[in-house]
């Protein structure tokens, strides 16, 4: 009844490593022995956590993965379980957990023939081809139906080993029966005006969620009522380069930085939209939970749940190719009271008629199947 999670590195603030979390709470609390192998581990571990801290060596990405990869496949073959479970690409998966965008796609759209000779794209193309290719195994489990037709195109993957799993969004995300009441401290708290508009980024990854966007965008709305209009940033980055591009904007005064928090719910009711002009998502947890949260949302199309958003009409999503100055004006139009009150509605009401809950008891669904067939299969060899 062992099962391996394999997760390169665990923090406590990133989408990957919450659905890992979920994964190995459920696998727990339905009596599975999980051993859980990662290069690092930052921040508090379960009660009897069975964690195999893995040594890698190297510079690169690539390196110190590939040197996981192969430590993880000779300690399993020493020491075996039922069911090796990955939530990074890599040999030797028997159910993989796919948050990550399709690797091969960008590297056709859009590198050149010169990265597709290094080292860096072979180790993760070979690594995406190891569960992704046609005639492999695994069993993947998918969040995106953008990514999966993009997995599909690239490799052929057989349709049988691929699940589709709807969101999954913690209950207690959702707008509770005071939140208008939350809303009110929160503000007061930080010092936000009834009238100001709060704009709010949530992400880990500055730049690839578009926080230089959404600065731009901020910078770019006309004087008149531009004053009212905050931006408060909560994740974990290095944020100089985004003060620097602040302070040559002039913005800089209406910007703060909160870095990662327990209270992000507080955030979503306190703040009037959510901006979300990521460069690459492969699904995009936080756009959800703000849904859920009764929030208004600009995203860009190229996030997996962009699509919910649109369907909720809860707020815009841009197009591809990405204009800044279609941020700008969705910006200013969003801005707009009467439309963020609608919208907020409307968002309310989308997240109680629709599953955006069951996330993670689908895909452990999937994972106990698996493991009993290959203990059905086990069985029957022997």
């Amino acid at each position: 009844m062992d099962i391996a999670f394999c997760l390169f590195k665990y923090f406590p603030y990133g989408g990957l490593q919450r659905d890992f979390m979920q994964f190995y709470q459920l696998a727990v609390e339905s009596g599975y022995s999980i051993r859980v192998y990662c290069i690092s581990w930052d921040g508090p571990r379960p009660d009897n956590l069975n964690l195999i801290t893995v040594p890698v060596k190297g510079i690169s990405n690539q390196s110190r993965n590939k040197h996981y990869s192969d430590y993880v496949l000779s300690h399993l073959k020493d020491n075996p379980v039922g069911l090796v479970v990955g939530f990074n690409k890599m040999p030797g998966l028997d159910v993989y957990f796919a948050a990550d965008t399709c690797f091969e796609a960008k590297a056709q759209q859009e590198r050149s023939w010169f990265y597709r000779q290094m080292a860096r794209y072979k180790y993760f193309a070979a690594a995406e081809k190891s569960v992704f290719k046609r005639g492999q195994a695994t069993k993947i489990l998918l969040i995106s139906a953008t990514e999966k037709e993009k997995f599909s195109q690239y490799y052929q993957t057989e349709q049988e080993r691929m699940t589709m799993l709807p969101p999954g969004i913690s209950i207690d995300r959702k707008a509770p029966a005071n939140a208008e009441q939350i809303r009110r401290q929160f503000r007061q708290q930080n010092k936000i005006d009834d009238d100001d508009n709060v704009l709010l980024f949530v992400a880990s990854a500055y730049k690839t969620k578009g926080l230089d966007r959404a600065i731009i965008a901020l910078a770019s709305l006309p004087e008149q009522g531009a004053r009212q209009v905050r931006l408060l940033v909560v994740g974990e980055d290095k944020p100089q380069r985004f003060v620097d591009l602040a302070e040559k904007l002039k913005v800089s005064d209406r910007i703060k930085y909160f870095g990662s928090r327990d209270d992000v719910l507080d955030f979503y009711l306190g703040a009037d939209c959510l901006v979300h002009p990521a460069r690459t998502e492969a699904a995009g947890i936080v756009l959800l939970e703000a849904l859920v949260a009764g929030l208004p949302i600009v995203v860009t199309d190229i996030c997996g749940y962009a699509h919910h958003i649109e369907n909720a009409s809860a707020g815009l999503v841009l197009a591809s190719p990405f204009e800044q100055a279609e941020l700008n004006a969705a910006l200013e139009t969003a801005l707009d009271k009467p439309q963020l009150r609608q919208w907020r509605s409307n968002a309310i009401s989308y997240a109680e008629r629709q599953d955006l809950y069951s996330k993670h008891t689908i895909g452990m669904a999937v994972i106990e199947a698996e493991l009993a067939a290959k203990q059905s299969a086990q069985v029957g060899g022997g």
